[in-house]
């Protein structure tokens, strides 16, 4: 099982525009259009199978909010800021 971050290596490797909300990251992506948006999530759905880490993706109107933790280790891990960075990648 991974094991959670320390707030010393949380602050060392969260990405630029992901916060911490208690147990997880969080980044609000935003998006000229909803099918923009769309196109993210499809993509980050995409990454996220690839790297076996499902967040939860909320698409709204020219916004998509991405949330990650790593439930089996009841916090957040290296998975889940590596999956952040590729999102962030994958938005540029």
């Amino acid at each position: 099982m991974a094991e959670t971050l320390s707030e010393e290596e949380l602050a060392a490797q969260l990405p630029d525009g992901w916060e911490r909300d208690g147990e997880e990251i969080v980044r609000a992506f935003e998006f000229d259009t909803y099918l923009g948006g769309a196109g993210f999530a499809a993509g980050a759905a995409g990454l996220a199978e690839e790297a076996w880490h499902h967040p939860e993706i909320t698409i709204r109107w020219r916004e998509v909010e991405v949330r990650l933790t790593t439930h089996d280790a009841g916090g957040i891990t290296d998975a889940d800021t590596t999956l952040a960075a590729r999102l962030n990648d994958l938005f540029e």
